[in-house]
């Protein structure tokens, strides 16, 4: 368990190409990431078992709910949820940074 990093010091990842994720404080019931991404990067469709709530600091993301139609654009100051086992994916419409929190933490962000 991490109690205490900043995100000076914290270890970033990429993955996928183009979103770089640093992981910081978390513990098994949940974990705080901070994200930079991409313009024209793409998180393709996943789920996984983990609530994830995020706030888009700067830039805009398309997130996509489920394998539709269903959609919707975030910019500064907005916020997100996806519930349990949600299917969503984004595509980085401009240069963005966001926070996202999930709960369970999620094994595969824990730093190596």
């Amino acid at each position: 368990m991490v109690n205490l990093t900043s995100l000076q010091s914290a270890k970033t990842e990429e993955g996928p190409d183009g979103v770089f994720r640093t992981t910081l404080s978390y513990g098994d019931e949940a974990m705080l990431c901070h994200f930079n991404a991409k313009q024209g990067a793409r998180i393709p469709l996943h789920n996984h078992p983990a609530v994830q709530s995020g706030f888009l600091i700067k830039g805009r993301v398309k997130f996509q709910r489920g394998e539709g139609d269903d959609h919707f654009v975030a910019e500064p100051g907005s916020s997100y949820f996806f519930g349990p086992n949600e299917v969503h994916a984004a595509e980085v419409r401009e240069d963005s940074e966001f926070v996202e929190v999930c709960s369970p933490m999620r094994p595969e962000y824990a730093p190596k």
